[in-house]
């Protein structure tokens, strides 16, 4: 299957499926996709993105975000698609001017931590969101790179997909760095991009961010369970709506240090079930 879906004006869409889990399942294809701004879509990119059956998208753009830059086009190709603003990041800052004497990795994982901090009540919709859809979901942001890279961790972290997984997913926006910035240049004639490493997305970001979720948290299911204030009946729903099983109906795995809770039939390895088997 083909991660990296081509379009002519949008650079980041991706299918998040294919990501193994902890217990041997597989996250499926084409259900959950991730992108940068769905406003770009235009002419023939309309008829693509139709034909991957999109119901529900999901910008985490702040509204004046889309005010100045618009939203999913209203056209044809686009008629019933419910879409939902659930602007996680309160705090704007402009990365054009992060200044170039700064660990920028950290400082950008300090903003996440921000947004985790700060976004709880979006970020809980929006996996609401996710869980509850009936078909096929994007989910978004300006560049597909920080917000839409947050949700997605916290996605395949609640699917138990490793962090080496996590990491290479986010790392994945690299590819479209270049035209990021291309884009970001034609938006802003004259003025400096003073931050060198603008559009980038290096693994180590993610990996702090993981770190620093896990130090103030926990886990991944305890920040979203706790400070997020999912349902753990949501998890389930979006393990069961997300994740293609494992052929066995009865797996052996190791227990995901984020989880917390053994699922229904799966025998945790080290786990008093797996010792008696």
């Amino acid at each position: 299957m083909r991660r990296h879906i081509p379009f002519e004006d949008l650079h980041n869409f991706r299918d998040l499926g294919g990501y193994r889990t902890a217990d041997g399942g597989t996250v499926r294809w084409n259900v959950l996709y991730r992108s940068d701004s769905l406003a770009k879509l235009r002419g023939p990119d309309l008829g693509r993105f139709r034909a991957l059956g999109v119901e529900t998208v999901i910008d985490l753009r702040y509204p004046w975000e889309i005010a100045a830059k618009g939203r999913l086009p209203r056209t044809p190709e686009t008629e019933g698609i419910a879409w939902h603003n659930l602007s996680i990041e309160h705090r704007p800052y402009d990365q054009a001017e992060i200044d170039p004497e700064l660990d920028p990795w950290r400082y950008l994982a300090d903003r996440f931590a921000e947004v985790a901090a700060d976004g709880a009540v979006e970020l809980r919709e929006a996996l609401e969101v996710v869980a509850a859809a009936d078909g096929p979901l994007v989910f978004h942001c300006a560049s597909g790179k920080d917000r839409t890279g947050l949700l997605a961790a916290l996605l395949l972290g609640l699917l138990d997909v490793s962090d080496e997984q996590i990491l290479d997913d986010f790392a994945l926006t690299e590819l479209a760095t270049a035209r990021l910035v291309a884009d970001w240049r034609a938006a802003h004639p004259g003025r400096e991009l003073r931050w060198p490493g603008y559009g980038r997305a290096p693994a180590e970001i993610m990996r702090l961010v993981l770190a620093d979720l896990r130090a103030t948290y926990g886990s991944v299911y305890g920040y979203v369970t706790g400070h997020v204030g999912l349902d753990a009946a949501v998890v389930e729903a979006l393990r069961g709506r997300l994740v293609e099983p494992a052929p066995e109906s009865t797996s052996t795995r190791a227990c995901p240090a984020d989880q917390g809770r053994i699922g229904r039939g799966v025998r945790c390895m080290g786990s008093p079930q797996a010792r008696r088997a």
